[in-house]
């Protein structure tokens, strides 16, 4: 049983995917306007021919800074900034008159990678970018055979292996905080179940899904009975008990594919996908016996408890989320209306009522 959003969610991409591109474009106007700056002492040193490729790539830096907001895959775009950039890096260590310090650059190749593509993809970009400048390096440069420049070519290389490992462990650490971040976002913390925010999410893409293979959804909206004789009997920490037990039982007899979520108070949803009315009611009507044949032990007491739920079905009942929910909640209160401890599944008042 999916607490959640649908099946193969990923809620909080698009806020992942909004950081990453706002990042993005922060890295290529930074790169473009020192870029900018390199070409202009290139000038002044007497190189224009590199002075104008570092401008015209400049440009390009500049042009996408502007565009990248617009584009729908931003992956494409990170490759097509990094891998000229780390060529470039090493270029830099073996082209003419190259400074030692020039090495230095290499050092960025790590954190871009982590930074923009994450722990696993990072280290794979990095390696053989880092494995190829330290081997052109020192070609380059020969392998000093002083004590002092063993130590200078020592602390060059422990320095970088450091920033690798750091860069690793931070980003591996950071994803596992980003995950379990994300999921407290999505989730109600008393029950665990999903809060009313995600749940809502879930039942737009739902239908949005069932719209696309044409198939039926349903939309159960059920609320505990008496829950406010709860609270003032025995206490709001049986309330909140009462709640927890709620969603046992629910979660005991709902498929996988179907959706829980607590949408405030005592007041909970069901999104049961790929099913019509007519299947729903029975599965439903079960729920509904299993909450009123489980009473829940609070210490030394057996609290009896129920629920009354209503249905609404897409797209027989509605087509829009707002308006399917709007439906589900009346049909809740008709319930209500009759007695409780009910499944209301139309809106005539005396059809398909469960027994009290």
């Amino acid at each position: 049983m999916n607490t959640g959003g649908a099946p193969g969610d990923h809620s909080g991409a698009g806020l992942a995917d909004a950081s990453q591109r706002s990042l993005m474009r922060q890295i290529l106007w930074v790169t473009g306007v020192t870029l900018s700056g390199f070409s202009i002492l290139q000038f002044l040193s007497g190189h224009p021919w590199f002075a104008t490729l570092e401008l015209l790539a400049s440009s390009v830096l500049l042009w996408g800074a502007w565009r990248i907001i617009r584009v729908e895959n931003l992956t494409p775009w990170i490759y097509l900034y990094l891998l000229p950039t780390f060529s470039f890096l090493i270029y830099i260590i073996v082209m003419p008159d190259a400074s030692a310090t020039a090495f230095v650059w290499v050092y960025t190749i790590p954190l871009l990678s982590y930074l923009l593509l994450g722990k696993v993809r990072g280290f794979l970009l990095t390696t053989p970018f880092v494995v190829v400048a330290v081997t052109l390096y020192l070609q380059r440069f020969q392998i000093p055979q002083s004590a002092a420049g063993l130590i200078d070519l020592g602390n060059a290389l422990l320095c970088g292996v450091l920033v690798m490992v750091f860069v690793h462990l931070y980003e591996s650490r950071r994803a596992a905080a980003h995950t379990q971040l994300k999921r407290l976002a999505q989730i109600d913390a008393l029950t665990g179940v999903a809060n009313r925010g995600s749940f809502q999410n879930a039942l737009e893409r739902s239908i949005q899904d069932a719209q696309r293979r044409e198939s039926r959804l349903v939309l159960v909206i059920l609320d505990v009975d008496h829950f406010k004789e709860v609270n003032d009997r025995w206490g709001h920490d049986a309330g909140d008990m009462a709640l927890r037990h709620i969603c046992d039982c629910l979660q005991q007899r709902l498929r996988v594919t179907d959706s829980l979520g607590r949408l405030g108070g005592e007041e909970f949803g069901l999104l049961l996908r790929d099913i019509s009315r007519a299947e729903a009611e029975p599965l439903v009507q079960s729920l509904r016996e299993k909450i009123a044949s489980s009473k829940m032990q609070y210490g030394h007491q057996l609290i009896p408890l129920s629920a009354t739920f209503g249905l609404a079905e897409w797209p027989t009942d509605s087509l829009a989320a707002d308006e399917l929910y709007r439906c589900a909640d009346k049909r809740l209160y008709q319930g209500k209306q009759l007695g409780r401890n009910r499944v209301i599944v139309h809106d005539d008042l005396y059809a398909d009522l469960a027994p009290d």
